[in-house]
Formats: C-alpha cells, structure tokens, sequence
C-alpha cells in the first residue's frame, strides 16, 4: 500500500524484502545513538520489524521510506497515534518519527519527508497537533525540527538522557 510520494520519497507498507536493511539500520551504532541507545540485535531487530508488517487502519504508522532514484528502503517515517500514559490515543493528534539511514544524512531528505508527512496529517487526516521527542543531544533533529515550524512545549529530564518534546498545531485550526 502507497501511502503517500514525494519528489524523492516513496512512503508505503513494510514488506518482507525490507528486512535486512531495516535489520542493518538498528544494529547501526551511529544510527541508534539518538533513538533508543544501544544496537538491537538481529533478533531483536526482526520482532520490531514484524509489528511493521501488521494492516494498519487509519494511515497513521510508521511507513516503509524508499529512495525513489534507486528504490532503496532508506528507513521508516511516518506520523502515527500519540498515546496518553494510559495507552489510549489523543484523539485528533500524532506522534511525528523519522528514522533515515545514516548513508542518506545531509541531502534534505529528512525535510522532505517531515513536510509531507506534516501536510498529510493537517490536510487529509485532519489532526489538530502534531508531537515529537527529541533527544537533546541530537542537534541536526532539533534543528530540522524547528525549520519544520515545531516549537519546545518542555524539556524531561531522564535519569540517562534528556528529550525535548516539540509540538506544531494546525495552522488551520485556529
């Protein structure tokens, strides 16, 4: 399923042949370093993987990213339900993730791929606000993030690390 095309990007569903380079990407150090710490293994890999491939009923997820030129899966973005401490979901709000392959850093793909989604969530799904966490230490999201228009709501201070917790409301909602 195609969810959505950009100039660059195709975002759709996980399918089997994208395992081994999603499989690369989390035992990837440097890419790991900002979303979640440590490596996954393999195993560990693959049973995150596995949640990917489940139908999903209404467009928000975490999509498949494939690099169009070379029809590469590059990682996964996508903007999928905010969850209240509770485990239900805010209604009419989405949690915003980008996860690119470090090989694909530097060439605007991840502005790309955030103005898509963003506009997709206002426009066709209608949400009110979209959320993000950030690492405080990861200074290029951080960055991206603001040219994307998200501004600081607050600052969580872990006991190993710290997130900025960005918001962006709809410009169309008002």
């Amino acid at each position: 399923m195609l969810i959505l095309e950009t100039e660059r990007l195709l975002f759709r569903q996980h399918v089997i042949d994208d395992l081994d380079a999603f499989c690369a990407m989390e035992a990837d150090a440097d890419f790991r370093r900002y979303v979640g710490g440590r490596p996954r293994t393999r195993e560990e890999a693959e049973k995150r993987f596995m949640l990917g491939l489940e139908p999903v009923k209404d467009r928000l997820s975490m999509w498949a990213t494939v690099y169009k030129p070379t029809g590469e899966y590059i990682g996964r973005c996508g903007i999928y339900p905010h969850f209240k401490p509770d485990g239900g979901a805010y209604p009419g709000e989405a949690s915003f993730g980008l996860y690119i392959a470090p090989a694909y850093w530097g060439r605007g793909l991840a502005t790309e791929a955030g103005k898509a989604f963003i506009e997709f969530g206002f426009k066709e799904l209608a949400l009110n606000r979209i959320v993000t966490m950030i690492d405080t230490r990861h200074d290029a999201s951080v960055h991206l993030i603001k040219k994307l228009g998200f501004e600081l709501e607050r600052t969580e201070e872990g006991e190993w690390r710290s997130f900025y917790h960005f918001e962006l409301k709809n410009p169309g909602n008002n």
